[in-house]
């Protein structure tokens, strides 16, 4: 089923999905007849590792925004908290191989191999709308699966109410790591049920190929109805608790940034409004679009928070 969400981003300001489609197509023609002539080595990056896989159901007919823009704009306060550096900082952060720990109020804790993973968890295409909390926001085609099935498998006692995670440390390589910006290395968390929504991902690649090391490689959570610090990266801790934990914003700026990152454009950062937003890629001269609340997936995620005051619990 395909998320029916209301949107009036022009197309004008992004890539339209067609477009995008199409583009992947002839960039896996054009790749085929390189890998099978010109480079038989041509390994997974090069050849799209996930060009193939099916779009998933909960997947929004939206305009794609343009890779280009998502691949060298981003929050990554790891590299630096300029949001264009670190697509050149992070290419020095070995993602293979990798391992996730998992921990606390579970049956099955221990160690696990990312490929293990990807083994019993089936991948699928999802085109999300995603937001930051400084007015921008685009819409990605992530690669990935839903969280809440990879959780399941470890089991989680009736003692779990919250799901934490944590971004590798690794200051030698993700040199804002060495400064004092924030409690390092950085945590983030979900309520257990917010967690086993089906619309929560764990990411591992976009618009058809493996994900960048700017964007989170390997591995990244994705919550397309909260702001977008809330898309942890580099993941290689997840613990299973029953108090809620600290998380690495709500530590550095508890005025500014609550527990819940539930888009609510009724609620207004102390230093910017909420209530509008710009595309990324558009031009400064387009108007900025209205946001939505829970980022237009209030139909899905609304009951989740039924009886609380959004307001109180941002």
């Amino acid at each position: 089923m395909l998320i029916k969400t209301k949107s009036n981003i022009l197309s004008s300001e992004i890539t339209d999905r067609a477009v995008f489609e199409s583009r992947r197509e002839f960039i896996k023609a054009a790749t085929i007849f390189s890998a099978g002539i010109m480079l038989p080595s041509l390994g997974h990056a090069e050849a799209g590792k996930y060009a193939d896989v099916p779009v998933g159901p909960y997947s929004a007919k939206l305009p794609v925004t343009d890779r280009e823009d998502v691949a060298n704009y981003t929050n990554y306060y790891e590299f630096s908290s300029n949001k264009k550096d670190s697509t050149v900082l992070a290419k020095g952060l070995k993602t293979k191989p990798w391992s996730v720990e998992v921990a606390g109020e579970v049956e099955k804790p221990g160690v696990y191999n990312l490929e293990d993973i990807l083994k019993d968890n089936p991948v699928q295409e999802r085109i999300y709308r995603f937001r930051c909390v400084e007015a921008w926001s685009m819409v990605v085609p992530w690669i990935g699966f839903p969280l809440g099935d990879m959780l399941k498998r470890f089991k989680p006692t009736s003692k779990a109410k919250f799901v934490e995670f944590t971004t590798i440390y690794n200051p030698k390589v993700m040199i804002g790591q060495r400064s004092g910006g924030l409690d390092w290395p950085y945590v983030e968390s979900l309520r257990i049920d917010e967690a086993m929504h089906p619309l929560t991902m764990m990411v591992t690649g976009m618009y058809g190929d493996e994900l960048p090391n700017q964007n989170g490689a390997p591995l990244r959570l994705i919550v397309p109805w909260k702001y977008g610090f809330k898309s942890i990266k580099a993941i290689v801790k997840i613990r299973f608790i029953e108090n809620m934990p600290e998380t690495a914003w709500h530590k550095s700026a508890p005025n500014e940034y609550g527990f819940y990152a539930n888009v609510n454009p009724e609620v207004s950062h102390p230093r910017w409004s909420q209530r509008r937003e710009r595309v990324l890629g558009s031009s400064l001269f387009t108007p900025k679009r209205d946001t939505e609340k829970f980022n237009g997936y209030g139909a899905e995620v609304a009951a989740l928070y039924s009886g609380m005051d959004l307001k109180k619990y941002f």
